[in-house]
């Protein structure tokens, strides 16, 4: 009796990069649902919208960026894709830490809050760019 082998179907190439962006984004979804049960027990609700800004930036944002560069690699792999990753991975961090001390009372961080959000758009303007470039029909 001959046995014959089927190939498994091709399993698609994705990005390194892609690969990265959304391993970091499960991250920032568990820091994420953590907080808002954190919250939810202890009916705490000030840090809300730190919780938001993770959900979205962190969760959201970084998950789709994973993708798109996933299926496209070119946008993925350029040095607008790098700039965009430490860009946004430095100053999330920062963000989420200078957020949370405003919402409890000190005012003292909130240049490092502007800054961060500054970095942080800066990051998605380069995201922008990388895609209006690197993405053709």
């Amino acid at each position: 009796m001959q046995t014959t082998t089927v190939n498994p179907l091709p399993q698609p190439q994705f990005s390194h990069a892609g690969i990265i962006w959304i391993k970091l984004a499960v991250l920032y979804l568990i820091f994420g649902i953590s907080l808002g049960i954190a919250m939810g027990a202890s009916q705490n609700f000030t840090l809300r919208p730190v919780h938001a800004h993770v959900n979205l930036l962190g969760w959201t944002t970084m998950a789709l960026a994973g993708l798109i560069y996933s299926v496209f690699p070119k946008a993925g792999e350029s040095r607008l894709a790098r700039l965009h990753f430490w860009l946004l991975n430095l100053a999330l961090p920062v963000m989420m830490v200078a957020l949370s001390m405003l919402l409890l009372g000190h005012m003292a961080f909130a240049p490092a809050l502007v800054i961060a959000e500054i970095i942080a758009s800066v990051a998605i303007l380069a995201f922008a760019a990388n895609l209006f470039l690197n993405l053709k029909q």
